[in-house]
């Protein structure tokens, strides 16, 4: 019977080896709840599917995982294989681990502390099979707690994004969300200002519901890249309600094209 020790050593080389068939990491997560960083996340991983490169999300968030809700497998399950998990397909170059795949009742509230949450992120990454992607993008509950930490420390050179809204209280948690990046080295890819301004579909109005421009002030205030702005859009809302991917419905609204360009920054 293998010891604790050589049982966690055993984790960390799954760990190493899944991650070396992983180009890109990139960690979506904010410095407060309410700022739309999981819808961020979703949209950000179809955006690199439809460039045709393969993309494995990794939904961290253990109490709240919104994902597979939001991009309509909530129903699905996960998979054994003999060469571990298998992640659910949301498409031919996207696929999806959540914890929302391990609750028989989605209100079933998951009451963990640090340790468990830890090992579950661990067997996300070392027992699944995730095989050759290009980019793994993982959706991260708000705040500077367990889980982004936890990413920080068994994914090395993993890079961050932090997700804002333009107003002031918003950015305030950016600040220490920017600086929690930095204290734990990850590589800031940069700010994304969501919920930037709306057009009225009556009159065709630009209207700033809140604020725009304080995720670009704060991203030049920091010296780290503006990625770019995510305008409002109810139809988010409506199509990630149904589970139906919202640039795929929509490629030509002006948030879909937010997205790409989005994408195209952060490939650069």
């Amino acid at each position: 019977m293998a010891s604790i020790e050589e049982e966690m050593e055993q984790e960390k080389i799954k760990v190493s080896q899944t991650l070396a068939k992983i180009k890109n990491r990139l960690l979506v997560f904010s410095g407060k709840g309410g700022v739309g960083k999981s819808t961020v996340a979703a949209n950000l991983g179809l955006a690199f599917a439809r460039k045709g490169m393969k993309v494995g999300l990794l939904d961290v968030d253990i109490h709240g995982p919104n994902l597979a809700k939001m991009l309509g497998v909530e129903n699905k399950s996960l998979d054994a294989s003999p060469r571990g998990i298998k992640p659910v397909a949301i498409n031919n170059n996207l696929t999806l681990v959540s914890m929302a795949f391990l609750l028989q009742d989605p209100n079933t509230p998951v009451i963990w502390r640090g340790p468990m949450k830890i090992k579950v992120i661990q067997q996300f990454l070392g027992d699944v099979e995730w095989g050759e992607l290009d980019w793994m993008i993982i959706d991260s509950p708000p705040g500077t707690g367990d889980e982004p930490l936890s990413v920080a420390q068994l994914i090395p050179a993993t890079g961050a994004i932090i997700v804002t809204t333009p107003q002031e209280l918003s950015l305030m948690d950016s600040r220490k969300a920017v600086a929690f990046a930095r204290r734990l080295n990850l590589k800031i890819f940069g700010i994304i200002e969501n919920m930037s301004g709306m057009v009225c579909p009556q009159c065709g109005k630009k209207i700033d519901l809140f604020k725009e421009g304080g995720g670009e002030k704060i991203a030049y205030e920091l010296k780290i890249p503006f990625l770019g702005k995510i305008p409002i859009d109810p139809q988010i809302v409506t199509l990630g309600d149904k589970g139906k991917s919202f640039i795929d419905s929509l490629p030509d609204s002006n948030a879909s094209h937010a997205f790409m360009k989005i994408v195209e920054n952060i490939i650069k």
